[in-house]
C-alpha cells in the first residue's frame, strides 16, 4: 500500500456502493399476493380491520416478515412506521429515537450535515489534518502539529538548509561582496556613471544571494513536501528517506521555482515597456506615467498567474509530474478558489514572517551594536564594510527564522493542495484507506 495513494492518479472518485439505509432485497417475486391467503393451514381469517381502509390493496413490494418490525406507538395509533436505518460506520454515537420510533433528520441514519445535530459528523484524523475539506484554521493548525509532532525530521531539515544556505551567504558577502559601495546611490552629485556602477554591484550581490536562497527554497520544499504528506497519514520519514523520495524531482522542482519568478519579471517588463520606449524616443514624463500604469497592470496580472500556479510544486513532488504538467494541474485546483487560495498563502506568509523577523531583528540590533559602526551608524546606512562580527550574529538570527518560515510556507502549501484536492477528487477517501482507517466513506463523501 502506498504512503501517498492517489497523488499519482487524480481524479479518484468514492466508489458506488449500495445506497445508505437499503435493507433487503428490492422487488422478491415469492411473496403472496393480495388474492393469495397467507395462512394455508385453511382456518377462517381474523376479524381484523384493514389498517389501510376499506378498499385498498397490499402492495406486492412489502418486505418479507423477517425483515419488518412496526415499533409500538406510545399514543397508541394504529400507523406502521419503519425502523430508523442503522448508523454509518465513522458518524460517532446515534442519539436515541424520538416519539414513535422517528428518527431526526440529520442524524446518523439520514446524513445530512448540518441537521437536527449541529453540524458534520467528526471525520477520521489519522494524522495532523482531518480527512475532510479543511478550515483555513485547520491549514494552519496543521502545519504547525506538523513541526510539533515530527520535530526531529522537521527542525533537522530545516537547520541543515538554513545553515548551509547561511555560510555560503557569509562567505560570499565577506570574501566578495563586501566591497560593494552604494555610496554613490545617496549622492546627489553622482554621474551618470557611477550611478550604473553601483546599481550593478547592488544588482549583482542581490542575484548571488538570492540564487543561494532559491536553491535552498528548493531543498526545503522537497524534503518538507515528503515528511508533511506522511504526516497526513500519520506516518514518520527519516531526513534520508525523505529525501531518496524527492531526489528524483529536485531538478524539475528547481526549473519550476525558477522558472515561475522569470514568468512575472517577463510580464512586468512586457507591460513597462511602452512607457520606457515613449520616454526614450518622445514625452518623458508622458512615459513614465505610461509605464507605471503598465508596470501595475502587469503585476496583478503576474500576480494572478503566480496564484494559479502555486500549487504547482506538490503537484510536482507528489504526482512525479514534469514542470509543465504540474502548473496545468495547480490551474485546474486553483479554478474557482482562486482568492480562497490567495487568503490562506497570504495569511500563512504575514504570519511565518512576523515570527521570524521577531527572532531576526534582535539579532541584527545585537550584531550592529558588537560592529564597528554601532546600532546609529547601522541605521544611518553608514559604512559599507558589515565586518565578519556583523555577518556572523546575523546570520545566526537567519538561521533561527528560516527553521520557522521553511516548515510553516512549505506546509500550508502541502496542506492546501490536499484540501483542494479533497474538495475536487474525493482524495480523503484514498487516504483513509492508504492510513487503514476501516469503513470510511461507506455512506459519506467528500463535501466542496
Amino acid at each position: 500500500m502506498k504512503d501517498t495513494p492517489g497523488w499519482a492518479s487524480p481524479g479518484s472518485a468514492p466508489s458506488d456502493g449500495q445506497e445508505p439505509g437499503a435493507s433487503g432485497p428490492a422487488g422478491a417475486t415469492d411473496r403472496p399476493g393480495p388474492a393469495e391467503p397467507a395462512d394455508q393451514s385453511g382456518s377462517a381469517p381474523q376479524d381484523t380491520p384493514d389498517p389501510q381502509g376499506p378498499g385498498s390493496q397490499w402492495s406486492k413490494q412489502q418486505p418479507p416478515p423477517g425483515q419488518w418490525s412496526a415499533p409500538a406507538d406510545p399514543a397508541g395509533s394504529d400507523r406502521i412506521t419503519p425502523p430508523p436505518p442503522p448508523p454509518s460506520a465513522g458518524w460517532g454515537t446515534q442519539p436515541p429515537p424520538g416519539p414513535g420510533g422517528y428518527q431526526a433528520y440529520g442524524t446518523p441514519g439520514y446524513p445530512a450535515w448540518g441537521g437536527g445535530w449541529g453540524g458534520p459528523p467528526p471525520a477520521a484524523k489519522p494524522g495532523v489534518i482531518p480527512l475532510r475539506p479543511l478550515g483555513v484554521g485547520e491549514i494552519l493548525d496543521g502545519a504547525v502539529s506538523t513541526m510539533r509532532t515530527y520535530w526531529r525530521t522537521v527542525l533537522g531539515i530545516s537547520l541543515t538548509v538554513a545553515v548551509v544556505t547561511e555560510v555560503l551567504v557569509i562567505l560570499l558577502q565577506g570574501l566578495v561582496l563586501n566591497d560593494t559601495s552604494t555610496a554613490a546611490l545617496n549622492d546627489p552629485s553622482a554621474t551618470a556613471g557611477e550611478l550604473t556602477r553601483a546599481m550593478g554591484e547592488v544588482m549583482l550581490s542581490s542575484g548571488a544571494v538570492s540564487l543561494i536562497t532559491l536553491i535552498a527554497t528548493v531543498a526545503a520544499t522537497a524534503l518538507l513536501t515528503t515528511v508533511t504528506s506522511r504526516a497526513v497519514l500519520g506516518r514518520t520519514v527519516t531526513t534520508g528517506e525523505a529525501w531518496r523520495d524527492a531526489r528524483p524531482q529536485v531538478v524539475k522542482l528547481f526549473g519550476l521555482i525558477l522558472l515561475l519568478p522569470l514568468i512575472a519579471v517577463a510580464i512586468v517588463f512586457v507591460g513597462t515597456l511602452p512607457g520606457i520606449l515613449v520616454a526614450v524616443f518622445g514625452n518623458a514624463d508622458g512615459g513614465v506615467a505610461l509605464a507605471v500604469l503598465g508596470g501595475l497592470a502587469a503585476g496583478v496580472v503576474a500576480l494572478w498567474l503566480m496564484i494559479r500556479f502555486s500549487l504547482a510544486s506538490p503537484a510536482l513532488m507528489l504526482e512525479k509530474q514534469g514542470v509543465v504538467k504540474s502548473m496545468s494541474r495547480s490551474a485546474k485546483l486553483v479554478r474557482g478558489s482562486w482568492w480562497r487560495v490567495l487568503g490562506i498563502q497570504l495569511l500563512a506568509g504575514i504570519i511565518a514572517n512576523i515570527i521570524s523577523a521577531i527572532v531576526v531583528v534582535p539579532f541584527t540590533f545585537l550584531a550592529a551594536a558588537l560592529g564597528s559602526e554601532g546600532v546609529v551608524g547601522f541605521l544611518n546606512g553608514e559604512g559599507n564594510n558589515l565586518g565578519w562580527t556583523f555577518l556572523i550574529i546575523s546570520g545566526i538570527g537567519s538561521v533561527i527564522g528560516s527553521m520557522i518560515t521553511f516548515p510553516i510556507n512549505a506546509g500550508v502549501t502541502v496542506l492546501l493542495y490536499i484540501d483542494q484536492r479533497i474538495r475536487r477528487e474525493a482524495l480523503d477517501l484514498e487516504l483513509a484507506r492508504a492510513a487503514g482507517v476501516q469503513g470510511y466513506g461507506a455512506d459519506a463523501g467528500s463535501g466542496g
